[in-house]
């Protein structure tokens, strides 16, 4: 089943669509092929080979149905199928997507830029912000945690409900981000999906 590429957001990008509609190809090949215990041939695919962090969501009729994702930077002709596999067969929030449903599945892709780390006085911490263009990482001594940008624009956020949401996902007190060893980062990304 071919789908249609549509970028999310105009946002810069180095990337052009020949590679986006290839990497979101190799998504779905490498879910395919999962099903059979088989990988894909990277061969192909190794013309896209920047090497950034990626996350790959999956949704059901715009229900998200997995999410799964690497910070550290890789090439992405190698990332991809193992984050679109993950997201696919191993979220444990979600039962494992089945192969007659993939059909049903629309594929996202978030490439991550280099995290950077918000510094300063925390009570400044959401004033560097922005809503819709950042994702959120924090590390603390009991945990650590992301959330994408689109987290905070599809629930309508603020930077403080942003935060205390991100605390959350740590595991954390949703105060932790204002305490002296935690640290935060963010970071933008390019999104496109079929």
């Amino acid at each position: 089943m071919q789908k249609s590429l549509k970028r999310l957001k105009k946002q810069s990008s180095n990337m052009d669509n020949y590679k986006r509609t290839k990497l979101l190809t190799l998504a779905r090949e490498a879910i395919a092929l999962a099903f059979e215990n088989k990988k894909p041939d990277l061969e192909f695919y190794k013309d896209v080979d920047e090497s950034k962090g990626c996350f790959v969501t999956l949704h059901r009729k715009k229900q998200l149905r997995g999410c799964i994702g690497y910070i550290q930077a890789e090439p992405l002709y190698e990332l991809v199928p193992r984050a679109a596999v993950a997201a696919a067969l191993y979220d444990d929030r979600f039962k494992p997507v089945t192969k007659d449903e993939l059909e049903l599945i629309t594929i996202e892709i978030s490439l991550l830029t280099e995290p950077k780390q918000i510094t300063g006085d925390s009570e400044d911490f959401p004033k560097n912000i922005i809503i819709g263009e950042d994702g959120l990482i924090i590390q603390s001594r009991e945990g650590s945690g992301l959330l994408l940008p689109q987290v905070a624009a599809e629930n309508f956020w603020d930077a403080h409900q942003f935060l205390n949401a991100l605390c959350q996902k740590a595991g954390v007190s949703f105060q932790a981000w204002k305490e002296k060893h935690t640290k935060i980062f963010k970071f933008q990304t390019e999104i496109f999906r079929e």
